[in-house]
């Protein structure tokens, strides 16, 4: 499987609540609705929980601020993954979510990288 993972910092006008609900209740239902033209075989969200529950943990291991959220979506191969670039509908669905996502994440501020899914158990 490959793996698009996505660590989402909100917008600053936006209160974490706002985000995650605006993220759930809005994105969410446009990233289904093109699932199948982007070859997307799951997608999930994994909301944070208030920072205070996991500032010890940060202070314990002298880690960064948390995020407000990461995303996952898999494919089933890069090839499947790479088949929706040469897809003009799918280029359409990227370019909408991305229109999408500048209204609720802080993009720049948002890592996301590819990997290769390991599953160690």
């Amino acid at each position: 499987m490959i793996k698009l993972t996505f660590v989402l910092t909100r917008l600053p006008s936006l209160t974490r609540e706002e985000f995650q609900s605006y993220w759930f209740n809005h994105h969410a239902p446009l990233v289904a609705s093109v699932q199948d033209v982007l070859r997307i075989r799951r997608y999930v969200q994994m909301h944070s929980l208030p920072a205070e529950l996991s500032e010890p943990l940060r202070q314990a291991r002298k880690g960064p601020v948390g995020y407000d959220g990461v995303a996952q979506l898999w494919w089933y191969s890069l090839e499947d993954m790479q088949l929706s670039g040469s897809d003009p509908a799918a280029a359409e669905a990227g370019w909408m979510l991305l229109e999408d996502e500048r209204k609720f994440i802080d993009l720049p501020n948002s890592p996301l990288w590819w990997g290769e899914e390991k599953v160690i158990f």
